[in-house]
């Protein structure tokens, strides 16, 4: 067996201990397709697109509020006078914007990809966290980078 298969029956275990749906399903996946020898096809177009697919999903997500008619025109106009809507929707701007920059680096850097998707996993097995945390993980980190970069570059 080898150690990748291991290290996804690791997760699977406690996945299972920490009754976390989304990363059993996600190492379930996983192994199934590496068992099956599908791995040389699949896990590079997951790998590249992955990303990708998973926000489109969570987008649609998103968006079935106004597909099904229950989010409106009135309902965008009536929240827009709340001081939370505007809270939200300025969290929602920066966060977006913080994660384009992550995306970027979850490409260019493997080794922050690896302590970025370790810290993910702990998250969702340890504290009950959802599997968007590499996205926004490697925007803040970016951020982060950019700030101590710049601190360093000026004598600080």
């Amino acid at each position: 067996m080898s150690q990748a298969s291991i290290f996804l029956i690791l997760l699977l275990l406690i996945a299972l201990v920490a009754k976390n749906q989304s990363l059993l399903v996600a190492v379930i996946v996983l192994l199934a397709i590496k068992w099956l020898g599908l791995g040389d096809k699949v896990f590079p177009l997951l790998q590249d697109k992955g990303i990708n697919i998973g926000v489109t999903i969570i987008t649609i997500a998103v968006l079935v509020p106004i597909a099904t008619g229950h989010i409106g025109f009135q309902e965008l106009v009536s929240t827009v006078k709340s001081p939370y809507a505007w809270i939200a929707l300025i969290s929602g701007i920066i966060v977006a914007v913080i994660a384009a920059s992550g995306l970027d680096l979850l490409r260019e850097d493997p080794h922050i990809t690896t302590a970025l998707v370790f810290g993910t996993i702990l998250a969702v097995a340890v504290f009950k966290g959802v599997a968007v945390g590499p996205l926004i993980g490697a925007g803040i980190a970016y951020l982060i980078m950019q700030i101590f970069s710049f601190f360093t570059k000026h004598g600080g």
